[in-house]
């Protein structure tokens, strides 16, 4: 299993093998509330890092995704438009938003380890 690299947006990605798993962090739910929708990019899409990929809507607000790396979108998961509150139950696992295929695996060098976002998001509090 690859390490989770993170965001300071709190999205996450799990890479393996080129293609990296992409979601949102508990830290991003529990600041949300309770989500009410999710708009999921479309496969064949070509991401940038850093710029939106997809869109969560709360009881609070509306948020939007960015990818934490650049590619093109090769799965979606289709639970979350019909069950958006997946979400707040497991944002780390079964709330993957989208699966990517990496176009520059050296963009991982500029996200954060599991410490350096745990560290982060202390200072934050």
């Amino acid at each position: 299993m690859s390490e989770l690299r993170y965001t300071k947006d709190h999205e996450w990605v799990q890479v393996e093998n080129g293609q990296g798993t992409v979601g949102i962090t508990d830290y991003a739910q529990k600041q949300l509330g309770d989500v009410v929708y999710v708009e999921l990019p479309e496969i064949g899409t070509s991401l940038s890092q850093g710029k939106e990929s997809a869109v969560v809507e709360s009881v609070k607000a509306a948020s939007e995704i960015y990818a934490p790396v650049s590619g093109t979108v090769v799965a979606i998961n289709a639970d979350l438009p019909d069950n958006p509150a997946l979400v707040n139950q497991a944002a780390q696992t079964d709330a993957w938003f989208f699966k990517i295929r990496l176009s520059d695996e050296s963009e991982l060098t500029g996200l954060m380890d599991g410490a350096a976002y745990a560290a982060y998001l202390a200072g934050l509090e």
